[in-house]
Protein backbone atom coordinates (compact mmCIF):
# COMPACT_ATOMS: atom_id res chain seq x y z
CA UNK A 1 0.00 0.00 0.00
CA UNK A 2 2.74 2.41 1.62
CA UNK A 3 6.19 2.27 0.84
CA UNK A 4 8.92 4.60 1.81
CA UNK A 5 12.41 4.72 0.12
CA UNK A 6 15.66 6.64 1.76
CA UNK A 7 13.23 9.14 3.41
CA UNK A 8 15.29 12.30 4.05
CA UNK A 9 14.27 15.54 5.43
CA UNK A 10 16.33 17.84 7.16
CA UNK A 11 16.11 21.34 8.82
CA UNK A 12 18.97 23.40 10.49
CA UNK A 13 21.26 20.49 10.18
CA UNK A 14 20.16 18.30 12.92
CA UNK A 15 15.90 18.30 12.75
CA UNK A 16 13.96 15.94 10.24
CA UNK A 17 14.74 12.46 9.70
CA UNK A 18 17.77 10.87 7.47
CA UNK A 19 17.57 7.46 5.20
CA UNK A 20 14.11 6.26 6.21
CA UNK A 21 12.50 3.44 4.87
CA UNK A 22 9.66 1.19 5.80
CA UNK A 23 6.29 -0.13 4.21
CA UNK A 24 2.93 -0.67 5.14
CA UNK A 25 0.78 -3.60 4.19
CA UNK A 26 -2.91 -3.46 3.19
CA UNK A 27 -4.80 -3.46 6.38
CA UNK A 28 -1.93 -2.89 8.76
CA UNK A 29 -1.98 -0.28 11.20
CA UNK A 30 1.70 0.99 12.06
CA UNK A 31 2.84 3.58 14.68
CA UNK A 32 5.48 6.14 14.63
CA UNK A 33 6.87 6.20 17.81
CA UNK A 34 9.81 8.14 19.56
CA UNK A 35 10.66 11.21 21.67
CA UNK A 36 10.11 15.00 20.31
CA UNK A 37 12.02 16.05 17.60
CA UNK A 38 12.65 12.41 16.27
CA UNK A 39 10.53 13.13 12.70
CA UNK A 40 7.57 11.48 13.32
CA UNK A 41 5.64 14.34 11.89
CA UNK A 42 7.97 15.18 9.56
CA UNK A 43 7.79 11.94 7.56
CA UNK A 44 3.63 12.09 7.85
CA UNK A 45 3.77 15.91 6.79
CA UNK A 46 5.97 14.10 3.71
CA UNK A 47 3.61 11.21 3.08
CA UNK A 48 0.87 14.04 2.80
CA UNK A 49 2.52 16.21 0.64
CA UNK A 50 2.02 19.08 2.94
CA UNK A 51 5.78 19.27 2.52
CA UNK A 52 7.74 18.32 -0.78
CA UNK A 53 11.19 19.42 0.19
CA UNK A 54 12.67 15.82 0.76
CA UNK A 55 14.84 13.42 -0.96
CA UNK A 56 13.81 10.18 -1.29
CA UNK A 57 10.90 8.28 -2.74
CA UNK A 58 7.08 7.74 -1.40
CA UNK A 59 4.85 4.96 -3.22
CA UNK A 60 1.46 4.50 -2.89
CA UNK A 61 0.32 1.23 -4.43
CA UNK A 62 3.42 1.07 -6.46
CA UNK A 63 3.06 4.65 -7.87
CA UNK A 64 5.51 7.57 -7.09
CA UNK A 65 3.79 10.47 -5.24
CA UNK A 66 4.75 14.22 -5.13
CA UNK A 67 1.88 15.75 -3.86
CA UNK A 68 -1.48 14.94 -2.04
CA UNK A 69 -3.10 12.40 -2.97
CA UNK A 70 -7.04 11.21 -3.48
CA UNK A 71 -6.04 7.85 -1.52
CA UNK A 72 -4.90 9.72 1.79
CA UNK A 73 -6.70 10.85 4.52
CA UNK A 74 -5.23 12.94 7.17
CA UNK A 75 -6.45 14.01 10.72
CA UNK A 76 -4.00 16.50 12.31
CA UNK A 77 -3.40 16.75 16.45
CA UNK A 78 -6.25 19.34 16.35
CA UNK A 79 -9.33 19.19 14.61
CA UNK A 80 -9.20 22.04 12.19
CA UNK A 81 -12.17 22.70 11.54
CA UNK A 82 -14.43 25.63 10.22
CA UNK A 83 -16.23 27.47 13.01
CA UNK A 84 -18.85 29.75 10.62
CA UNK A 85 -19.70 25.92 9.49
CA UNK A 86 -21.95 23.42 10.60
CA UNK A 87 -20.68 19.57 11.51
CA UNK A 88 -22.43 18.50 8.44
CA UNK A 89 -21.07 21.24 6.07
CA UNK A 90 -17.47 20.75 7.34
CA UNK A 91 -17.76 16.68 6.85
CA UNK A 92 -18.63 17.63 3.62
CA UNK A 93 -16.23 20.74 2.73
CA UNK A 94 -14.67 19.77 -0.60
CA UNK A 95 -16.34 17.00 -1.71
CA UNK A 96 -16.98 17.05 -5.58
CA UNK A 97 -19.95 15.38 -6.15
CA UNK A 98 -23.89 16.46 -6.74
CA UNK A 99 -24.93 18.40 -3.10
CA UNK A 100 -27.37 15.22 -2.37
CA UNK A 101 -24.57 12.69 -2.82
CA UNK A 102 -22.28 15.41 -0.29
CA UNK A 103 -25.11 15.20 1.93
CA UNK A 104 -25.48 11.46 2.38
CA UNK A 105 -21.92 10.82 2.06
CA UNK A 106 -21.22 12.81 5.16
CA UNK A 107 -24.70 11.52 7.18
CA UNK A 108 -23.17 8.31 6.88
CA UNK A 109 -19.76 9.54 8.07
CA UNK A 110 -21.24 11.30 11.25
CA UNK A 111 -23.58 8.08 11.98
CA UNK A 112 -20.29 5.94 11.99
CA UNK A 113 -18.41 8.34 14.56
CA UNK A 114 -21.67 8.73 16.39
CA UNK A 115 -22.57 11.87 15.71
CA UNK A 116 -25.56 11.80 13.28
CA UNK A 117 -27.75 14.12 16.18
CA UNK A 118 -25.26 16.92 16.06
CA UNK A 119 -24.97 17.65 12.00
CA UNK A 120 -26.46 20.98 12.67
CA UNK A 121 -24.18 22.24 15.62
CA UNK A 122 -21.31 24.26 15.21
CA UNK A 123 -17.68 24.50 16.49
CA UNK A 124 -17.81 26.34 19.81
CA UNK A 125 -20.83 24.01 20.16
CA UNK A 126 -18.85 20.91 20.32
CA UNK A 127 -16.14 19.54 23.10
CA UNK A 128 -12.58 18.19 21.93
CA UNK A 129 -14.07 14.73 21.66
CA UNK A 130 -16.95 15.31 19.47
CA UNK A 131 -14.66 18.18 17.57
CA UNK A 132 -12.07 15.17 17.13
CA UNK A 133 -14.74 12.68 15.70
CA UNK A 134 -15.71 15.27 13.14
CA UNK A 135 -12.50 15.43 11.76
CA UNK A 136 -12.36 11.70 11.57
CA UNK A 137 -15.64 12.02 9.83
CA UNK A 138 -14.47 14.58 7.56
CA UNK A 139 -11.13 12.62 6.59
CA UNK A 140 -12.89 9.54 5.54
CA UNK A 141 -15.74 11.32 3.48
CA UNK A 142 -13.29 10.88 0.42
CA UNK A 143 -13.15 6.92 1.05
CA UNK A 144 -9.34 7.29 1.61
CA UNK A 145 -7.46 3.30 1.35
CA UNK A 146 -4.77 4.72 3.57
CA UNK A 147 -5.66 7.55 6.93
CA UNK A 148 -3.09 9.10 8.60
CA UNK A 149 -3.53 10.30 11.83
CA UNK A 150 -0.65 13.22 13.57
CA UNK A 151 -1.49 12.56 17.69
CA UNK A 152 -4.98 12.68 17.07
CA UNK A 153 -5.85 12.46 20.15
CA UNK A 154 -3.08 14.81 23.03
CA UNK A 155 -5.02 16.72 23.48
CA UNK A 156 -7.81 14.59 25.31
CA UNK A 157 -8.72 13.56 28.64
CA UNK A 158 -7.87 10.08 29.29
CA UNK A 159 -11.19 8.18 28.77
CA UNK A 160 -11.95 10.13 25.56
CA UNK A 161 -8.85 9.36 24.22
CA UNK A 162 -9.85 5.37 24.92
CA UNK A 163 -13.39 5.76 23.46
CA UNK A 164 -11.94 7.34 20.01
CA UNK A 165 -9.01 4.94 19.84
CA UNK A 166 -11.40 2.47 19.87
CA UNK A 167 -13.46 4.42 17.07
CA UNK A 168 -10.53 4.64 15.00
CA UNK A 169 -10.37 0.51 15.85
CA UNK A 170 -14.29 0.32 14.52
CA UNK A 171 -14.22 2.05 11.55
CA UNK A 172 -10.43 0.67 10.42
CA UNK A 173 -12.41 -3.20 10.45
CA UNK A 174 -15.74 -1.89 8.83
CA UNK A 175 -14.05 0.03 5.92
CA UNK A 176 -10.63 -2.22 5.60
CA UNK A 177 -8.28 1.14 5.64
CA UNK A 178 -4.49 1.30 5.94
CA UNK A 179 -3.47 3.79 8.51
CA UNK A 180 -0.13 4.90 10.13
CA UNK A 181 -0.66 6.98 13.08
CA UNK A 182 2.45 9.41 14.93
CA UNK A 183 2.01 9.44 18.87
CA UNK A 184 4.07 9.90 21.71
CA UNK A 185 1.95 7.69 23.73
CA UNK A 186 3.43 4.13 23.81
CA UNK A 187 0.52 2.21 25.70
CA UNK A 188 -1.76 3.79 22.99
CA UNK A 189 0.76 2.54 20.02
CA UNK A 190 0.51 -1.36 21.23
CA UNK A 191 -3.14 -1.02 21.88
CA UNK A 192 -3.66 0.15 17.92
CA UNK A 193 -0.69 -1.00 16.03
CA UNK A 194 0.05 -4.01 14.25
CA UNK A 195 3.77 -3.16 14.00
CA UNK A 196 5.76 0.18 15.85
CA UNK A 197 8.56 1.87 14.34
CA UNK A 198 10.53 3.28 16.91
CA UNK A 199 12.34 6.26 15.85
CA UNK A 200 15.69 8.20 17.75
CA UNK A 201 18.63 10.63 16.93
CA UNK A 202 18.96 14.21 15.52
CA UNK A 203 17.80 13.70 12.37
CA UNK A 204 15.52 10.42 12.82
CA UNK A 205 16.10 7.34 12.26
CA UNK A 206 14.38 4.18 12.58
CA UNK A 207 16.13 2.35 15.47
CA UNK A 208 13.96 -0.41 16.29
CA UNK A 209 10.68 -1.98 15.05
CA UNK A 210 7.93 -4.24 17.15
CA UNK A 211 5.70 -6.21 16.07
CA UNK A 212 2.51 -6.84 18.14
CA UNK A 213 1.23 -10.37 17.39
CA UNK A 214 -1.84 -9.79 19.92
CA UNK A 215 -5.57 -10.26 18.03
CA UNK A 216 -7.92 -7.19 18.63
CA UNK A 217 -9.35 -6.48 21.00
CA UNK A 218 -6.42 -6.28 22.91
CA UNK A 219 -6.57 -5.94 26.90
CA UNK A 220 -4.73 -2.72 27.57
CA UNK A 221 -3.54 -5.16 30.96
CA UNK A 222 -1.85 -7.15 29.28
CA UNK A 223 1.20 -8.82 30.70
CA UNK A 224 2.51 -9.57 26.94
CA UNK A 225 2.09 -5.57 26.10
CA UNK A 226 3.69 -4.61 29.72
CA UNK A 227 6.30 -6.94 28.65
CA UNK A 228 6.92 -4.97 25.41
CA UNK A 229 6.41 -1.25 26.70
CA UNK A 230 9.39 -1.87 28.87
CA UNK A 231 11.37 -3.02 25.70
CA UNK A 232 10.04 0.18 23.69
CA UNK A 233 11.23 2.44 26.98
CA UNK A 234 14.77 0.56 27.00
CA UNK A 235 14.83 1.63 23.03
CA UNK A 236 14.56 4.79 23.80
CA UNK A 237 16.89 5.22 26.73
CA UNK A 238 14.48 5.50 29.79
CA UNK A 239 14.38 2.39 32.06
CA UNK A 240 10.87 1.08 33.33
CA UNK A 241 10.33 1.37 37.02
CA UNK A 242 7.89 -0.64 38.63
CA UNK A 243 6.85 -1.02 42.60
Amino acid sequence: MLTINRLTRIFGGENGVRNVSFSVEKGEIIGLLGKSGSGKSTILKAITGLDQGYSGDILINGEKIQGPHEEIGVVFQEPRLFPWLTVLENVQFGLNRNKKENIAAARELLKEVGLEHAENLYVKQLSGGMAQRVSIARALVTNPGLLLLDEPFSALDAFTKMQLQDLVLKIWKSQQLTAVIVTHDIDEALYLCDRILVLSGKPGQVEREFRIDEPRPRNRGSETLARMKAEILHSLGIEAVYS
